[in-house]
């Protein structure tokens, strides 16, 4: 029986080719074949290195389908590398279920570390990077997008996420509301590329900034967001938004009872009347 191969999960750059690292390139012409999120971007990378591989598809409406097939192409012996349109496979974008089956089958899975746009807007944002969470792509549905920035708003931790360009202004006007106009915040937009740009501010401020300049809503973006940095502040947050969901199914001295139970928050800061 064949000895099972590798599937390699190979992060590329995010704008400058420069980035890539010579084991990325070693295990990316080696491999049978590269699993790819778009199969045209990855044959313009290998061009640019003079490398040449067999590529197949391997995208959100595929992965589920794909997966066994190339589960059994690696029990079979070959090797595999599975890259995205740039930077680290699997950060928003798809792979994992493929992973998943790898592993579920006893396939060795070997990460090529390298560029990351969260990490790298981390990185130069100045601010706290000891403890963050990564949201990736907010909702596009303004109303699910509130929401999400609502339960957001108490989180200490920084906050990371990613934003086209097309929804670049809703969002951050939606975060101003949400967070506060002067959170502390930066905005990196085409990483690594030509128009770079890290802008940094109170929200309202870096709302400002791109609604003034055309140039500020091209591009890919990274959102960085300070977390509440005083406890008591995020628990009061907290409450007030549970406070507000629970008043609208329970009497207000049992919702604001509830909430401070919940989130830590005095009960009376959320509700004035008798307990």
């Amino acid at each position: 029986m064949d000895k099972p191969g590798t599937l390699h999960i190979v992060a590329t750059p995010i704008g400058n080719l420069g980035d890539i690292s010579a084991r990325a390139l070693e295990v990316l012409g080696s491999v049978d074949a590269i699993c790819a999120e778009d199969t045209r971007h990855t044959r313009q990378l290998l061009s640019h290195f003079a490398m040449e591989r067999p590529l197949l598809a391997l995208h959100q409406h595929n992965e589920e389908a794909q997966a066994d097939q190339l589960v059994a192409r690696l029990q079979a012996g070959e090797s595999l590398a599975l890259v995205s349109d740039a930077g680290t496979p699997l950060v928003s974008d798809p792979g994992f279920r493929l992973v998943r089956a790898a592993r579920a089958a006893g396939i060795r899975v070997s990460p090529v570390p390298g560029a990351c746009a969260a990490i790298a807007a981390l990185s130069v944002a100045g601010i706290a990077s000891d403890r963050f969470a990564f949201e990736g792509f907010l909702p596009a549905k303004a109303g699910a997008r509130r929401e999400r920035l609502a339960r957001l708003a108490a989180e200490p931790r920084t906050l990371v996420f990613y934003e086209s360009a097309h929804r670049i202004e809703e969002s951050l006007g939606d975060m101003a509301a949400a967070f506060g106009p002067d959170r502390r915040a930066v905005l990196a937009r085409e990483l690594t590329k030509l128009f770079e740009t890290v802008l940094d501010g109170g929200l309202a401020e870096l709302l400002a900034r791109v609604q003034a300049d055309p140039n500020q809503r091209k591009g890919e973006f990274v959102l960085v967001v300070e977390g509440v940095v005083d406890e008591a502040e995020s628990q009061l947050i907290e409450g007030r938004r549970l406070y507000g969901k629970l008043s609208a199914h329970l009497p207000p001295s049992a919702a604001a009872k509830l909430a401070a139970e919940l989130s830590g928050a005095p009960r009376k800061a959320l509700y004035g009347g008798d307990s």
